[in-house]
């Protein structure tokens, strides 16, 4: 399956049309099955496919949160994790971590693998979420994010505790893939996140 088309939206730092940005198609044991434009695997129930999340924490141990740009088609304005993309076609998962949280937030550091999960996630009638999804955690000592302003309207610091005391509350809208991912993490791999800090 190939459905890789153009389009006039140009991506960031590319000449490479958003729309027409090969993704990974995969099935549910994250074997590669074909490739399709973004717009492709994100319309309708979605396509699922290859793609990533990134939890970067601070030296005092606090999660870098951003509020997606007004302009995104899905979940305009919500908050959610660090970083979220895909790798390209042909792309490694390693090579487009590092390549993303760079571009996005201009911060480089180790990434560790935590684990993967599938999830489908409906924003409306016409877009949709649905990917395999491999979550990365790391630790920055940058002493200032270097946000693309084109991804993100806001972005900051958050203790692991107040972002429980603020998704609790409801008050503040998060993606559902960052509340499903953060629930995980605090259940599972808090040792993991610990351990950050004492590097």
């Amino acid at each position: 399956m190939d459905h890789c088309d153009a389009s006039s939206e140009v991506l960031p730092h590319s000449d490479t049309p958003v729309s027409s940005e090969c993704l990974i198609l995969v099935d549910d044991a994250d074997r590669e099955v074909g490739h399709a434009s973004r717009t492709r695997c994100h319309e309708g129930y979605g396509l699922l496919h290859r793609a990533f999340s990134l939890f970067i924490f601070n030296e005092e141990g606090e999660l870098l949160i951003q509020q997606r740009a007004a302009g995104k088609r899905l979940w305009p304005l919500y908050w959610s994790n660090s970083c979220c993309s895909h790798p390209r076609r042909a792309e490694s998962m390693d090579l487009a971590i590092h390549r993303r949280l760079h571009e996005e937030l201009g911060l480089k550091c180790p990434l560790h693998f935590l684990f993967k999960f599938k999830y489908q996630a409906q924003f409306d009638g016409a877009g949709a979420e649905h990917e395999l999804c491999s979550v990365f955690i790391g630790r920055s000592s940058a002493p200032a994010v270097r946000a693309d302003r084109s991804e993100l309207a806001a972005w900051r610091w958050i203790a692991p505790e107040a972002l429980d005391v603020e998704m609790s509350a409801g008050t503040v809208r998060f993606t559902p893939w960052f509340i499903q991912e953060w629930e995980r993490i605090r259940r599972d791999h808090l040792p993991a996140v610990r351990a950050l800090g004492r590097g």
